[in-house]
Parts: C-alpha cells; structure tokens; sequence
C-alpha cells in the first residue's frame, strides 16, 4: 500500500456573512456559493481550471439545489470538466467535506479539492400541507380539464397555509436553543458566564478585522464589504439587558440573542491538495489537515443535544496520541456560548471523561487564551454549512500568521453530531 501523503491547505475564500433578511435578501445558496468559489480561483488563479472534485452542500436548500455544487462551480468559472459532488451533514457540512476529499487526496484518488458550503435563512424554502403538496403533484400529471377539476375535489383555503420552516429535532420536538438551555442547566452554566464568551467573541473578532486579518479570506458580495454581526461596541450591560430567547416561563432560562448564534446568510470554500500540485502551480502551503474524526451520541435519552464534539475530540486525540498541551489553538464552534462552555466543563469532569469518553483521567481544562482568538460564530455568524469552511480557512490562515505548530477544530451539529479536525502549520 502507497504511503500516504499530506493534504496541504492551500487557502480560502468567503463572502461576508450576513443577518438573516438583511443585506443578502435577494440571494440564494446557489449565488453565495458560487461568488465564495469563484473569489478562491481568483485569489490562486485558478479561473478555468479543473479541480478534480468540488464538495459543497447547504442544510436548508431548495429542490432546485439538487446538483448545487456543481452547478455552483460553474458559476464561478471553473473548468466545466471539474466534476461536483453535494453533501450534507448539518452544521459540519464543509468541515466534513474537507475531511472526505483530505482522505482521497493523502490516498492518491486526487490531487486536488474544494470543500464548500453555503446556507440562506432569507430564502428559505416555502412548504405548503402535504395534502396540498399531493393536489399540486397531481394536477402536474393531469392531461385533461376533467381530470384538473378532479385534483381540486375536496379542497379548502386552509391547506395553502404556508408550514413554517422549523429547526426542531425530529426525535424531541425540541429546537437546538430548548436542548441546549437542558445542557446549561444540567451543567450549571450561568447567564454571566455565556455573555462573557459571547463578549469576547465579539471582541476578538472587531479586532481581527482592524488588524487586517479577514483582508484576504472575505470577499466582497452584493455590496458587502464585512461581516454585518460583529459588534465592537458590545457591552455585558447591554447583553445583559436581553430576554431569555428559548424558555421564557420557567425564569431558567439564560439564552438570549446575544449569547447564541444569529440566524445568517453565507458562504465559504478551502482550496485542498497534494503538495506536489500545489508546487506545480507555485501556490505555497499554508497548512496541513492531517486527521478528522465524526462522531453522535444518543441525545434523545439524555446526553446533551450538542456534546458529540466532546466524543469526536477526545477520538481525535486519542488517535493522534496527544493531549490538550499539545494544541496551540482551539476553534470551537459556537452554535451557543452555552454549548461550548458545557463542552469545556465536560473535558474537565472526571465521571463524564471516564463514563461517556471511556478515559481513566480527564482531558482537562483549556486556557481561555488560546480559544477562538479571532472570535467565532457568535460574532461572524453562522451560515450552517458555511461555518465549517470558514473555521478550516481561518485557522490556517492563523497558524502560519503566529507560526504555531498545531490547531484542534470542533463543530456540533443538529441530530447529537460532532465533527473535529487537527490541522498543523507547514
């Protein structure tokens, strides 16, 4: 068997990401994804060039999406030969796909690959009642005026109600905020201490912008210059003065819209590949995506909707034969400030370690100074499938910019998932 080789990170591209309905209102996944491609083949000249596989997928997408990736690499102007392949694997879709096409490029299959993603909330599919859906479907198969009138028998104004589009898992009926307010209680994390990291988040990422860092990782798009969500001029007080957004009876509840995610627009893309086809474009290499690991917990009886990265994390590294000292940066998704600090607190505990984790010992505790030091998804946004690209993108971007050796990224996703990613500086 061939040795394996290095998957190289050549580099990334995204659009800014926006609040939902606002600057990106008239956009659709297939737009968004297809300026953040073609800002990557811009960036590393390669406008008409043949990638030997674009891996791309959004969570909320229209039938018409059926073939998005590739219809989006075409958009974007690449060689009409590069064939594109969609996935889906809810938040940690990108991450995902970098972590499939990783595996065929140290294999040989590839030499080079594109993982992408991209989600809309603004143009959200419309559902209509199944009974509706069924009349509609049926009447596309009527060849006469009587049959037409047939399909409308029986029909009333009440089944062309719009469904509202919903985030609920379909084994609780609980949206991610219900299941994550159980997770903070269950963990005993405090309103104060969510606001704090939604804070920081905040910060570090109006910073990360001032110092020029997103200069060439965000592209311009429909008028967009930046990320609409940042907020330099966040405050505790401010943030403290909001209502909790998913239990407003009990007087528990300690998310607000601050310390959780915003619904977003957006997209992001990775240019992967071997290190011998990035010398024969003259691309340097900025990083290194040497291991991945997936994994899902049975979050419908009790252990914690979100806490599969703890899983896939404490894999990773058992694999990897290291251990949190041995990681200079920590990305860590932040669907909620919640999530992650139940996860921090997991890593710590000694039951959890040895009863969910199967470790004698806990992982143990993380420096706050080496988490998301550029900010993550509470201040950028989170465009489901998109975020994944993005936290590849910016941690390369960030070990070679510090000249560190090595990064852990972790993402939870909606159906008790979790992807993780080590990542280490060329």
């Amino acid at each position: 068997m061939a040795e394996l080789r290095r998957v190289a990170i050549i580099g990334s591209s995204r659009i800014p990401f926006c609040r939902a309905h606002t600057a990106y209102g008239r956009e659709t996944n297939l737009s968004m994804l297809a300026r953040a491609l073609a800002g990557l083949g811009e960036k590393h000249a390669l406008s008409g060039a043949k990638i030997d596989e674009v891996v791309a997928g959004a969570v909320l997408a229209h039938t018409r999406d059926f073939n998005l990736a590739r219809e989006a690499l075409l958009d974007a102007g690449f060689s009409p030969s590069t064939p594109g392949t969609n996935l889906q694997i809810a938040c940690g879709t990108s991450l995902q796909a970098a972590l499939m096409l990783g595996s065929k490029i140290a294999s040989g299959e590839i030499e080079s690959g594109i993982a992408a993603g991209s989600d809309t909330v603004s143009d959200s599919p419309v559902v209509f009642s199944d009974r509706f859906a069924h009349r509609m479907i049926a009447l596309s198969r009527s060849r006469t005026a009587k049959e037409r009138l047939e399909t409308f028998k029986g029909f009333s104004f009440g089944e062309v109600k719009p469904v509202a589009p919903t985030a609920g898992e379909p084994r609780t009926g609980l949206s991610m905020g219900e299941h994550c307010e159980l997770m903070a209680r269950q963990w005993g994390i405090t309103r104060e201490a969510q606001d704090q990291l939604a804070l920081r988040s905040h910060l570090n990422a109006a910073r990360a912008y001032d110092e020029g860092f997103h200069d060439d990782l965000v592209v311009p798009h429909a008028g967009v210059l930046k990320d609409n969500n940042v907020r330099a001029d966040s405050t505790l007080e401010k943030m403290a003065s909001l209502k909790p957004a998913f239990d407003r009876q009990s007087g528990q509840g300690t998310l607000t819209a601050a310390n959780s995610t915003p619904l977003t627009d957006g997209a992001a893309a990775v240019l992967l590949a071997s290190e011998d086809w990035a010398r024969q474009r003259g691309l340097p290499v900025l990083a290194y995506l040497t291991m991945g690991r997936v994994a899902a917990n049975d979050f419908a009886h009790g252990d914690g909707l979100l806490m599969a990265p703890t899983i896939a994390v404490s894999e990773l590294l058992a694999r990897a034969g290291l251990g949190f000292d041995d990681i200079d940066f920590f990305e860590l998704h932040e669907a909620f400030a919640a999530q992650v600090l139940c996860t921090l607190r997991a890593w710590e505990d000694p039951d959890y370690c040895r009863t969910v984790l199967g470790r004698e010992t806990p992982m143990g505790a993380i420096p706050v100074e080496k988490i998301n030091v550029k900010g993550s998804s509470l201040a950028y946004g989170h465009p489901f499938a998109a975020t994944g690209a993005r936290i590849l993108g910016l941690t390369a971007k960030l070990l070679q910019a510090e000249q560190k050796q090595r990064a852990l990224i972790s993402v939870c996703t909606a159906g008790g998932m979790g992807v993780a990613a080590l990542v280490e500086r060329a």
